[in-house]
This record gives structure tokens, sequence and C-alpha cells, in this order.
């Protein structure tokens, strides 16, 4: 197969590149993906993150910017004819917040050394633990030459700029090993994912349940709305800028008490209802006609992504409610395969999440400091694996369910 010609440039701003062009790379047509055989026909491809509507939004409404630590740098390629083939998230870093794959260790490490860790390149969605393609490669034969291409260009990108690694975090597999067979180093964590075994009510998901576990879920889920709390669902023309209001006061409520500093701006929320209403989700907690709680899900084709929740009042297991039982109910209603219900959080394995390996791979330039992390990541995954066995042996779930499934 002849190598294509590829022409490879990079953007500081994704009005940049027309929304179709893009979403044409990002999130194909399944028609195309599936004719194809590729890996785009996977959920990974049919994410609402990696869409223009999403990434644009976080830069026009001044949450991902130079200002705020995250300078795009969109790597896009063309090849011979001009067509734009592979495109893909990037942005140089002065930091290391907003990215749930922790490297600040890294950091303190290579600076007392003498070195400068920042700026780094930064492979992602911001502020978003939800995997996802990175390598945003249209179908085609010379796809896996493109995205050999684009890990190229992020290695050249690094030197041009003076940075002193690239980090693509929250990837699939198969670009996983792909970066992987071009030097970069591969990472592994755990998240917590529920999974759609054909459910047809929230009952039947209880009833896969151990006693012990049901009867938990059952108590939190009445005690979460004993003070006349009331749940509602609302998407599309039913988000109104009214609920976007009450849920960013909720937002704010707590990412000031848990970051110190919430990522996202009020006007991203409106930026996103206008663009992509339809695939979002929002559960809220109403008390005495007010709001006081919710989170915001994004709905791909096959999962739920649950991703903020905030709150201006405390009630008990109101947390696991809004953002997990109600996220399950809305999935068997909808008939989605799966939530995910982003980083971290071994508390979500008694409420029916079991533990999913999340993946992320680093080029390091500096070569003696790239030994060092390596030698680290090979002791970290072997960590990882063995509390990944460990955790999925304290499934919640009734061992003669799990028989049957397998």
């Amino acid at each position: 197969m002849t190598k294509p010609l590829l022409k490879i440039h990079v953007l500081s701003s994704l009005s940049e590149v027309p929304a179709q062009i893009w979403d044409a790379c990002a999130n194909p047509p399944a028609a195309v993906c599936s004719a194809d055989h590729s890996d785009t026909a996977q959920e990974t491809s049919c994410n609402p993150f990696i869409s223009h509507a999403f990434l644009s939004s976080l830069e026009l409404s001044h949450s991902a910017t130079a200002k705020t630590g995250w300078m795009p740098q969109h790597l896009v390629a063309e090849d011979a004819s001009g067509e734009i083939v592979g495109v893909v998230p990037a942005y140089l870093k002065s930091h290391s917040r907003g990215e749930y794959v922790f490297d600040r260790g890294w950091a303190e490490a290579y600076e007392n050394a003498g070195g400068s860790y920042y700026p780094k390149l930064q492979v992602s969605v911001p502020f978003t633990p939800a995997t996802g393609r990175r390598l945003l490669v249209r179908p085609g034969p010379d796809a896996p030459a493109v995205r050999a291409g684009l890990l190229q260009g992020l290695s050249e990108l690094c030197s041009a700029r003076r940075a002193s690694s690239v980090h693509i975090t929250f990837m699939p597999e198969q670009e996983w090993e792909a970066a992987a067979g071009q030097g970069y180093l591969q990472r592994t964590d755990q998240q917590f994912h529920w999974e759609n075994s054909g459910y047809a009510t929230f009952e039947d998901f209880l009833a896969s349940l151990s006693s012990r576990k049901r009867k938990l879920i059952k108590r939190e889920r009445r005690d979460a709305v004993a003070n006349g709390v009331e749940i509602v669902w609302l998407t599309d023309s039913g988000i109104t800028e009214a609920a976007w209001d009450s849920f960013f006061r909720c937002y704010m409520d707590t990412g000031s008490r848990k970051w110190g500093r919430p990522y996202l701006t009020r006007e991203f929320y409106s930026l996103i209802g206008e663009k992509m209403a339809d695939r979002i989700l929002l559960v809220m907690a109403k008390r005495n006609g007010k709001y006081i709680a919710g989170a915001i899900n994004f709905i791909g084709e096959h999962t739920l992504f649950g991703r903020h929740w905030g709150a201006v009042e405390h009630h008990p297991f109101l947390h696991f409610e809004v953002c997990y039982y109600q996220a399950i109910e809305y999935a068997i209603v909808h008939k989605l395969m799966r939530v995910e219900a982003g980083a971290q959080g071994e508390h979500k394995l008694a409420r029916g999440y079991l533990p999913q390996t999340t993946m992320s791979a680093h080029y390091i330039a500096d070569p003696g400091f790239r030994r060092a992390v390596a030698d680290y990541l090979k002791r970290e995954r072997t960590y990882v694996a063995a509390a990944g066995e460990e955790l999925s042996g304290l499934s919640p779930y009734r061992k003669d369910t799990v028989e049957e499934d397998v």
C-alpha cells in the first residue's frame, strides 16, 4: 500500500475548520464506518465530546483558551488533493489541571532535576474523562497511515513548541497500540461503568444484584427523595436558559468547594444548549418548587456519559440518586448499552458500576526522563491490572447471574 502524501498544519482555533469537515473525521456516519470495517464503527467514534459543537463551545465560552492554560493547537492532515483526512484536538498546556490522568508527580520530578515540564502538549477533550477517539481519521484504506502521520506530527509539534512531552488521554485501544508502535509510553487507569444486560426495568436490574446490595440501593433511593424532593429529566427544548441558570448555580457551589475554581463558564452551557440540546440530559432535583441539585449527561449512540454534578442543598444519597440511579433508569428506558459515570470512584461498585480499564499514551522528549517514566509505568500497569481483578471480585451482582451471562 502506498503511503499517502500528507500535509499537516496547526490550527489555533476550531473556528478555522468548518464543523462538517471536522465532524466527517470525528464522527463519520455509522454506515461508512461499518463498510470500512474499522474501529470507528464502535461507540468510541459516536462520541459527543469530540464533535465540533462541543469542542468549539469550550473555546468560544473562554473555558479552554490560552488564558486558562489550554492553548488550542489542533492538528489537521490534508492529502495530496487538499482534502482534510484527519484532525486531532490538541492543546499546549501550562499546568496539569482538568485532565484526570495525573502527572503532577512527573512534573515535580523533572523540574527538581532542572528540567521544564511545562509547556506540554495535551491531546484530549478538556475537563472530560471519557474515552473516545483522539486521532480523528476519516474511514478508508489509508486510515492507518494517516493515524501514523498524525502521531508523527504531534512529536514534531512537541519539538517546535519546546514542550517536554505529548499526552494522549482516554483513548481507545487501537489508537493506544498505534501510539506505542511509534514510541509512546503506555499508561492504564480505572473507571467504573454500568452495562445494560437487556433490562426492561430498573427492577430487573435490581433483581440481578445480591440481596444485600439490592436492599442498599432501595434504601438510598428512598432516603434521597424523603424530604419532598422530586426528580425530573430535561432534554432538547425542555432545557431552558432558566434551567441552565439553576444547574450552573449548583455546579458553581459544589465545584467551588471541590476544585477551588470550576472549569466551565456559564456561557459554555448556553452554547451547547444551542448546538446539541438533543444530545444532553439534565437530571434535576426539585424541592418546594426550586431546583436544588442536578447532573448533566451527554447522550451517545449507545452510551450515556455522566459529567458534572452540583447541589445547593444537602440531602442524604441525593448525589447517588441524581448521578447514578437516574442515569441507569434513563439508559434502560432508552435502551442504551452503558453508562459511563466519570472518573474514579470505587463507591460506584456497590451501585452496579464495574471496573473498566482506561488508556493513555505519553511521548517524553528527554531520553533520561523517558526511561524513568517508562519504568514507573511498567509497575503502575501491573498494579492497575491487579486492582481491577480484585475489584471485579467484589461485584455486587449475584453469582448465578454472572455465571449465566458467561
